[in-house]
């Protein structure tokens, strides 16, 4: 029942009977992610072969945003439009409630897009499979970390995933993400490891200074970083993956 949860939580597919909390799905976030994965490599790499790389790319970062609903560019839009400076606590919470998406939101969502399509594009490791499985396990599995050691801030989703999520859960989806890091290699595995704690912790950091706690879009915008770090990492010429 977790697992269907977590495809229902994750994704627009529909999947009956997943009825259990956001807390026991978050247990299955990266193995639904690592799908998502291994999908978008399959998209990636069947329309690199009839059209121009750049076709491939745009095309599996389009399918990403769509079969997850838009769900973490619209946690990064709200943040985008909602953290600025000067503004309240409780003027950036009103704004993070507003489901329209405004200046700062769009331009967010547009360089976020911009950012994945131009380092797929430019990918230069032969593990591309194993990349993408990564690029998408990792962050999900760096969602229930910094949901699981934040004070929740809000009664959203984000209140729901961690008022619901067990020790026991965190630490199997941090193993699962753990996991598919190390799918690409210690090397780029551990670099992937440490760069996605390094920014849970300053986002986590940052959102407590702002909000007093880390709500459902702060987990989303996470996300949306810590995926663009990993497919910049693999797309740096200079690293010798």
């Amino acid at each position: 029942m977790g697992f269907r949860a977590a495809i229902r939580f994750l994704t627009i597919l529909p999947v009956r009977g997943g009825d259990a909390p956001p807390g026991r799905a978050a247990a299955y976030f990266p193995l639904v992610g690592a799908m998502l994965g291994a999908a978008g490599s399959g998209v990636y790499l069947l329309t690199a072969k009839a059209f121009p790389v750049s076709i491939g790319a745009l095309a599996t970062v389009a399918f990403w945003i769509l079969i997850s609903g838009v769900l973490h560019e619209d946690g990064l839009a709200d943040v985008a439009d909602a953290v600025r400076a000067g503004r309240t606590r409780e003027r950036v919470m009103e704004i993070l409630k507003d489901s329209r998406i405004g200046t700062f939101g769009a331009i967010a969502i547009l360089l976020s897009v911009l950012a994945r399509w131009q380092a797929l594009e430019y990918l230069a490791t032969p593990r591309v499979v194993e990349t993408l499985i990564a690029a998408q396990a990792v962050p999900r599995a760096a969602m229930v970390a910094m949901a699981w050691c934040s004070r929740p801030a809000g009664s959203g989703l984000g209140y729901a995933l961690a008022s619901t999520l067990s020790t026991p859960a965190a630490a199997a989806a941090m193993a699962q993400g753990a996991a598919a890091a190390m799918l690409c290699g210690w090397r780029p595995g551990l670099a992937m490891i440490a760069g996605s704690v390094l920014i849970v912790q300053a986002s986590r950091a940052w959102f407590y200074r702002r909000i007093g706690g880390v709500n459902g879009d702060g987990l989303g915008f996470t996300e949306q970083l810590i995926e663009i770090f990993i497919l910049m990492t693999f797309a740096c010429r200079s690293c010798a993956w």
